[in-house]
């Protein structure tokens, strides 16, 4: 065979195989590649070799060495014959991957396409150095190879000038999803997780199963975790937290704005909940408590707790300082908080007029004192009016004696607002 000539797994699964002397000795069931990430530089494009494949002979299945077999073509057909019948250790095997049974059918992620796609046939090639997997099909063209009418299909739209869709993934862009391939440590297709948007990844546990997406969801970094977590529908949270270990759940919890917590836990058991809190850190814990507390309907109920409150005395060079020491999420400076000793709120600053100042004026001398706030027992639903209003992205809440409890920032009244209307 070529190194120009691809070929399919389609194409060779069910083939009959020779020995030496030209006899049949099996058919191919399955064609074996090897899988370990290690053995290839981080800057080079990831082909599994192919090292072996699965057929019975004398009603035992045996795993052969593709090293001692022959692959030659004739016209449209391929021919394996078996020079010496060899069979892979144990140790061999390690780090495998047996190409119909763990990827042929089963779900991935094209890491390029931010989608969870089906493997419909898969490609190789053969170059001096081996045989190789090189992508996957999931087009449509690879659907009607498998059931052996592509050829047919391409023949009929000739005349239309038109073909049956293709679309490969190449190795390195594939992310293997399916219950049954999770043996396989993925380390690229992992960081390549890692770099989809919170959102998109969301969007793709949640069309997976539930052992899939509690696996893939194990894989990630407490960080990424906690910030897909957040964009999860109510019912995908509350299957991945049930199904991770209390440890590994309370780590995530705690890298997530106490209100998001709050709300995740409202939707649990109370036992869980409160194994939960207990195995998070004593600081985050009291905080989600606390939120829990309120009622619903209440604003405290949707406020975060995460914000950063300043002195008047303060310059805008000190704060800004502040300000990249903390690394604060976008939300919670959308207006900054100036209070006082008592944690009282007494003004807001806003963020453009805290770059434009001298770095040597004092947040006094540029401050908007009576600024708007809300109480943390007022009805949430005043704050649609308000918001709207004053054209406002986040609003401070505080408690009666006007200390600081929270902000509430207008995503979290938009959703509030589309959950009663689901529920409506």
């Amino acid at each position: 065979m070529t190194s120009q000539v691809p070929f399919y797994l389609s194409q060779i699964v069910g083939l009959k195989l020779y020995n030496a002397d030209g006899d049949r000795i099996g058919r191919i069931s399955d064609v074996i590649v090897h899988f370990d990430h290690r053995a290839t530089r981080s800057d080079e494009p990831f082909r599994p070799k192919v090292v072996g494949v699965k057929t019975k002979i004398e009603g035992r299945w045996r795993f052969l060495d593709f090293s001692h077999i022959d692959v030659s073509r004739i016209e449209s057909r391929f021919i394996f014959s078996c020079k010496k019948m060899v069979d892979l250790t144990d140790k061999e095997l390690e780090n495998t991957l047996p190409l119909v049974r763990k990827i042929l059918d089963k779900q991935i992620v094209d890491i390029n396409g931010r989608k969870l796609v089906r493997v419909n046939d898969v490609r190789l090639a053969t170059v001096p150095s081996g045989t190789f997997a090189i992508a996957v099909d999931i087009g449509t063209e690879g659907l009607l190879r498998r059931i052996g009418v592509s050829e047919i299909v391409n023949r009929l739209l000739k005349p239309a000038k038109r073909n049956i869709e293709t679309h490969f993934i190449l190795w390195d862009d594939v992310a293997a999803v399916d219950d049954s391939t999770f043996n396989i440590k993925l380390s690229r297709a992992s960081s390549k997780l890692q770099m989809l948007h919170p959102s998109d990844l969301a969007d793709i546990i949640e069309e997976m199963g539930r052992g899939s997406r509690t696996k893939v969801f194990e894989a990630l970094d407490e960080e990424k975790a906690a910030d897909v977590l957040e964009e999860l529908e109510p019912h995908a949270q509350a299957q991945i937290i049930e199904s991770l270990p209390l440890g590994k759940a309370a780590d995530v919890l705690e890298k997530m704005p106490a209100d998001e917590v709050a709300d995740l836990l409202d939707g649990l058991e109370d036992e869980k909940a409160e194994m939960l809190l207990n195995e998070m850190e004593k600081e985050s814990s009291q905080e989600v408590r606390e939120l829990l507390e309120y009622p619903d309907g209440v604003v405290g109920s949707i406020m975060t707790t995460d914000f950063l409150a300043f002195r008047e005395s303060m310059t805008v060079e000190e704060t800004l300082r502040e300000l990249r020491k903390q690394k604060p999420e976008a939300a919670t400076i959308y207006s900054l908080l100036v209070t006082d000793g008592e944690e009282k709120l007494v003004a807001t600053v806003s963020l453009r007029d805290l770059v434009v100042t001298e770095p040597g004026a004092t947040l006094e001398t540029i401050m908007q004192r009576n600024a708007l706030s809300v109480f943390d027992d007022d009805k949430i639903d005043s704050l649609a009016e308000i918001i709207s209003k004053y054209n406002l992205l986040a609003i401070p809440v505080t408690d009666r004696e006007m200390r600081m409890e929270g902000m509430v920032v207008i995503d979290d009244i938009v959703e509030d607002l589309l959950d009663k209307r689901k529920t409506e």
